[in-house]
């Protein structure tokens, strides 16, 4: 569905459900992590880049403290809440995600009185591409507007992030809901996690004859399983062991040094991860820094392998994809997002992309999986409104 297209299906479905027009339309997109998995909670480096798939919601203010939402995506009724009723952990559903956004922003002294909603995504979901912050970003942007709440990109991704923390209750780092609200056409985004500052990085992947493709492998996540928050606490743990705040304090040459003072396998293969995958940002950023894109594929299939035998949150498929993309002629490959399922980012010379995703797609088809989904990730614009 194309942007226009977009806009035209989520006005249309408002003024059928609400017997009005809204007020405005926004969009915020999904994304896909280029590198540093498992750091942003840790204080570390992330480096994701906006998908082009976006959250698009059309809204409208109300005064009556009543919360209207609808997804075209789901079926189902509009679901009517209160805003004074609000109350973490009490809604399992999608809605959950936009609710808890109105709640934090009360929760901070912000006056929204309600608000009609109705969106589309064409963010797959479970596929590790952040669907759900797309859904908290488009909710806190355009409520931000309406309520003229003066809050920039950096704050609504808090917004966002507490909103799935604190309301949601799943312990996400800020990394995905920073890329929706803040990443910018053509570059991936440095984000610093322990000051927030970010950096936009530029990844010109047509002028060098490269693609980034994504492969997303059918096999559904759930962060909210507790394998996530197993990791965060052995991190966590790992950094008491060492004394250190977070891991992101200890630095890489110290890294082997480290490891020998911990004596939990476990919490020894989570630290190795961490601290190396943080130090795989910095080589990432180094090389598009001096314009060698092709550079950075061992890099993401270093990535891989720790992700899958060090913080073990790969999975079958996913592995499958790695190895046959990088065996068919990808620069690298590695899984990213949250894991045990959803995707895996391919780089490849544009010449080879076919080549890579036939030899993907029938190696999936020889082992007895679900077809996957390949894609080309073509850094995009963050949050904004369409209308």
């Amino acid at each position: 569905m194309g942007a226009e297209e977009a806009v035209q299906q989520v006005r249309g479905g408002f003024e059928k459900l609400y017997g009005t027009a809204p007020e405005g339309i926004w969009a915020a997109p999904g994304r896909v992590n280029l590198i540093g998995e498992y750091t942003d909670f840790n204080e570390g480096f992330v480096m994701p880049l906006a998908l082009p798939h976006t959250a698009v919601a059309a809204v409208s203010r109300r005064d009556d403290g009543v919360l209207r939402l609808h997804s075209a995506d789901i079926e189902g009724p509009v679901v009517e809440l209160h805003v004074d009723d609000l109350a973490p952990l009490t809604n399992t559903s999608w809605a959950a995600y936009l609710a808890g956004v109105v709640w934090v922003l009360r929760s901070a002294g912000h006056a929204v009185t309600g608000a009609d909603i109705h969106l589309a995504s064409t963010v797959p979901t479970g596929a590790g591409l952040s669907s759900s912050a797309a859904l908290e970003v488009v909710t806190a942007l355009a409520l931000n507007d309406l309520y003229e709440l003066g809050l920039t990109g950096p704050e609504l991704a808090r917004v966002a992030q507490r909103a799935e923390n604190d309301f949601v209750g799943v312990p996400c780092g800020i990394m995905d809901q920073t890329a929706s609200a803040c990443c910018t056409e053509g570059n991936a985004l440095h984000l610093d996690c322990r000051d927030l500052s970010i950096r936009q990085v530029p990844l010109d992947l047509p002028s060098q004859g490269l693609q980034l493709l994504v492969v997303d492998s059918r096999v559904k996540h759930a962060l909210g399983d507790g394998a996530y928050a197993e990791r965060r606490e052995g991190c966590e743990e790992g950094a008491r062991q060492l004394g250190v705040p977070f891991l992101r304090d200890l630095a890489y040459e110290d890294l082997d040094a480290a490891l020998a003072r911990l004596s939990d396998e476990r919490v020894r293969r989570y630290v190795r991860h961490v601290v190396s995958d943080d130090h795989r940002v910095e080589q990432v950023i180094a090389l598009l820094d001096a314009g060698d894109i092709r550079a950075i594929g061992p890099v993401l299939t270093a990535g891989h392998a720790s992700l899958r035998d060090d913080l073990r949150i790969s999975c079958p498929e996913l592995d499958l994809a790695v190895a046959t993309a990088n065996q068919a002629g990808a620069l690298g490959a590695r899984m990213t997002g949250g894991g045990f399922g959803g995707s895996a980012v391919v780089l490849v010379e544009s010449a080879d992309a076919d080549t890579v995703t036939k030899a993907v797609e029938e190696a999936f088809a020889t082992a007895g999986y679900t077809a996957p989904r390949v894609f080309p990730a073509v850094p995009s614009e963050g949050a904004r409104r369409v209308a």
